[in-house]
């Protein structure tokens, strides 16, 4: 029998229709399960497929519009993976114990990174070099707790708007909290798990380091393609205001040449240089007064 699709092919390849024992599975997952070999059940990879093409497709949608999410596995298998992609995304992560109230309670969550920064901040400075010894270690184990639990979600400064979990049952009070704030939940569902608990249950292995690879990787490429989709789009906003400036600019100049051509030039009027006129009037008058003088200096003597 051929496969049906590629990615059928490649969550088989990765083993991501293994299911737990017999003996432990959840009856609501009944649905989600194709059949069952040496008291293991078989995943239905077709279903498998068509649940991760759409919560890649929601992953996408919202990233694109600039919203963020979180990606949670504290599991020992995927630890490293959920730090991997979720920074090659750009996306906020949480692989180490899961804090309570990381969601609900965030303003304290805030507070805890406030003294992260304050911290690193006062091992920069000169006071740090001139602590004890004791202190100085007692400092650097704060530190270090501090930034364990939250290296991965220290640049979150808003609630994230979407929520990725690697098993649900491991990871139940991180799914109780999102839907406290009704952020949406990707979760990667053995058959041991309740899928009602997620609004995108893809079922799969959730034991197996290739198959959470797979699976979260898929989802990772979904929101690096949605954060490239929204960075462009910002990108063009802003090439069309600038552009939309200097048009503005343009028009104004425009206006104000056409204004200068209209308006009418004013005659300018030149000052006509003023004729002397004869002081020959004065000089009679001063010619009269020196005879008076003369007659009455006469007269005198």
């Amino acid at each position: 029998m051929p496969v049906a699709s590629q990615m059928i092919r490649e969550l088989l390849e990765n083993g991501v229709h293994f299911g737990h024992q017999t003996n432990k599975w959840n009856p609501k997952m009944e649905n989600y399960i194709f059949g069952e070999k040496s008291g293991i059940y078989i995943i239905d990879l077709t279903k498998t497929e068509e649940a991760l093409k759409k919560a890649m497709a929601f992953v996408e949608d919202i990233t694109s519009q600039g919203k963020t999410v979180l990606f949670v596995g504290t599991k020992k298998q995927a630890k490293r993976i959920i730090r991997e992609e979720a920074t090659r995304c750009g996306m906020f992560f949480i692989d180490e114990r899961w804090l309570g109230g990381c969601l609900t309670n965030f303003a304290t969550i805030r507070k805890s990174v406030e003294r992260l920064n304050q911290i690193q901040e006062k091992k920069e400075s000169e006071i740090y070099a001139s602590l004890a010894k004791k202190e100085k270690a007692r400092i650097d184990r704060e530190e270090y707790k501090l930034l364990k639990n939250l290296e991965g979600i220290r640049e979150m400064t808003e609630l994230p708007d979407c929520v990725i979990v690697v098993d649900a049952e491991d990871e139940a009070i991180a799914i109780r909290e999102a839907h406290r704030i009704e952020a949406p939940v990707i979760a990667l569902i053995d058959t041991n798990c309740d899928p009602n608990v997620a609004e995108f249950p893809i079922p799969g292995n959730d034991d197996a380091i290739r198959s959470i690879g797979y699976v979260i990787s898929k989802l990772a490429d979904a929101a690096e393609k949605g954060s490239r989709a929204f960075s462009g789009g910002v990108k063009k906003e802003v090439k069309k205001e600038e552009e939309k400036k200097i048009e503005e600019v343009e028009e104004v100049k425009e206006e104000k040449a056409e204004e200068k051509e209209e308006a009418p030039q004013e005659e300018v009027k030149k000052e006509e240089p003023k004729e002397e006129e004869p002081q020959k009037e004065a000089i009679t008058e001063i010619d009269d007064l020196e005879g008076d003088i003369k007659l009455d200096d006469s007269e005198d003597k």
